[in-house]
């Protein structure tokens, strides 16, 4: 069975090639490096739990896409955004996760017969690190035809 290695991988490619990432990881979040020695941004990916059902496996994954908060050491002026690039940084890894849900729904995966199951959802963080971190954590589910036999 190669599901969970081509899923993982493409996934991985799909982030590697965007433009708003440098770093992808995967595995539990508290093994990654999120002191200022890693390369921002960042996006980890998390398979939460596996299904199996008649000859198709559900996995549920999340990505969790994010960047350093800069705090400008400017007085705010601006009470509505602040002294930081906060929102700027959520737009972005909104976008990244945007994209990475087409290549899911209309891509790499949809030429694989992998298909997206239910609707992806995103849910914002900011300070959740030990650095002052901002971004989505977008979860889903994929279904994957069970390629293994009964031998």
């Amino acid at each position: 069975m190669q599901a969970y290695y081509n899923i993982l991988e493409t996934i991985k490619d799909s982030l590697q090639s965007d433009i708003n990432v440098n770093t992808v990881t995967t595995g539990d979040i508290f093994d990654v490096d999120l002191a200022k020695q890693t390369i921002f941004p960042l996006s980890h990916l998390m398979v939460n739990s596996a299904t199996k059902t008649g000859n198709v496996y559900t996995f549920n994954m999340s990505v969790m896409l994010m960047d350093i908060v800069d705090i400008s050491n400017e007085e705010t002026t601006d009470k509505f955004r602040g002294n930081d690039n906060e929102q700027d940084v959520l737009n972005t890894q909104l976008a990244v996760g945007a994209r990475l849900v087409e290549v899911l729904e209309r891509g790499a995966l949809r030429d694989s017969n992998y298909a997206l199951n239910g609707s992806p959802t995103f849910e914002p963080f900011t300070e959740r690190f030990e650095n002052y971190l901002a971004g989505w954590a977008l979860t889903f589910s994929v279904d994957i035809p069970n390629d293994m036999t009964i031998c």
